[in-house]
């Protein structure tokens, strides 16, 4: 039974407004953080401090995307143990609330706010992801050894006419469609190496790599310059962003697109699919993150016992995202199904936080 309309909106209020504090202030610590390692980073660079707080500002958004479901359990918490600490929750027990009457109005925002952060906030997020690559590579595009120590890099493997070659790249913008830092292996139809490629940018266009300022070294010859060099490709722009593109940085609404495309080229899609399910279930993850929060926050202060229930609340927080992540592995693994590794911690967590509360008002 959900309470009276004002007292519904009022828990709602004061849940929306700790959810958004923590929010805030984890978006303050991260970005001063982030703006820090960005500043020295390019230390030796001639760069400007507004471009550093860009990259820095666009890269935020996705950063805090992963830890939503953890902003909320806090400002869950938080909610409900400012509430007992004035005494509002005693009031409204003495009035004949329950704890699910109280619960019910933060369920439903935290419902509604995982479909925001699912529609609204991560196609926003990727774009603004999206930014920030493109500005790192115009950043970093003369410094190949700063981008190598800070990026494991991407890899490749393609067969064409003129033989094989094996693809890597320091950064890739546009879902791969763009590399920076190229270097490239070539080799013979019959295995035997041939010549390595180095290049500041690559391109995709049909039937080819379009590689500028490359250097290529080829045994028993020095090197040669090149402005523009032509590497043949029989990869489609469908496999560059199957291997080169974040699952992570693709929009919500764009996803079902990419899994549909892998899957006509004959790639798997299992990232995209995963990353999908992810999104679908991240409204239901949030609320049993407010189950999680109620069920170790609504003891009484006078009871004693609170550094205790922050401990739990966050002790389970940590355990849900590491069933989270191992749910994730195997599935990238193909050792578990995508919706079963999407929904698991969401089901997990709101069980077990529903059966603590249960327990706790009913017996």
């Amino acid at each position: 039974m959900i309470p009276a309309p004002t007292l519904s909106i009022y828990f709602a209020k004061r849940f929306l407004l700790a959810v958004v504090g923590v929010f805030a202030g984890v978006f303050f610590l991260v970005g001063v953080i982030d703006f820090i390692e960005m500043t020295r980073r390019t230390g030796d660079l001639n760069v400007s401090s507004l471009t550093v707080a860009k990259i820095s500002f666009f890269r935020l958004p996705i950063m805090l995307e992963r830890l939503m479901p953890f902003c909320v359990l806090v400002g869950a918490m938080t909610c409900y143990l400012t509430l007992s600490r004035r005494l509002e929750l005693v009031v409204a027990r003495a009035a004949g609330m329950s704890a699910w009457q109280f619960v019910a109005p933060a369920l439903i925002s935290a419902l509604l706010l995982g479909v925001f952060g699912t529609t609204i906030y991560n196609p926003v997020s990727s774009a603004l992801q999206e930014q920030s690559r493109k500005l790192e590579v115009e950043l970093f595009g003369t410094a190949q050894s700063a981008m190598q120590q800070t990026a494991s890099g991407f890899w490749v493997r393609q067969r064409s006419s003129v033989g094989e070659a094996v693809v890597f790249a320091t950064a890739a913008t546009e879902k791969g469609i763009r590399l920076s830092g190229v270097s490239v292996f070539t080799f013979e139809h019959n295995g035997r190496y041939k010549e390595r490629i180095e290049a500041k940018t690559g391109v995709l266009q049909p039937g080819e790599w379009l590689l500028t300022d490359a250097r290529v070294f080829t045994q028993g010859v020095p090197p040669v310059n090149h402005a523009r060099y032509s590497l043949p490709t029989n990869l489609t722009p469908e496999q560059v962003q199957e291997t080169f593109a974040n699952p992570e940085t693709v929009s919500f609404w764009e996803l079902p697109s990419h899994i549909r495309d892998s899957e006509n080229a004959g790639l798997k899609a299992a990232g995209y699919r995963l990353q999908y399910q992810k999104l679908l279930a991240r409204p239901f993850f949030l609320v049993a993150m407010v189950f999680l929060a109620a069920s170790v926050s609504l003891r009484l202060f006078r009871f004693g016992g609170v550094q205790q229930m922050v401990l739990g609340g966050v002790a389970a927080g940590f355990l849900l995202y590491v069933l989270a992540k191992i749910a994730e592995d195997m599935s990238k693994a193909e050792l578990m199904h995508p919706i079963v590794a999407a929904w698991l911690p969401a089901l997990a967590g709101g069980l077990t936080g529903f059966l603590m509360l249960l327990y706790q008002e009913d017996g």
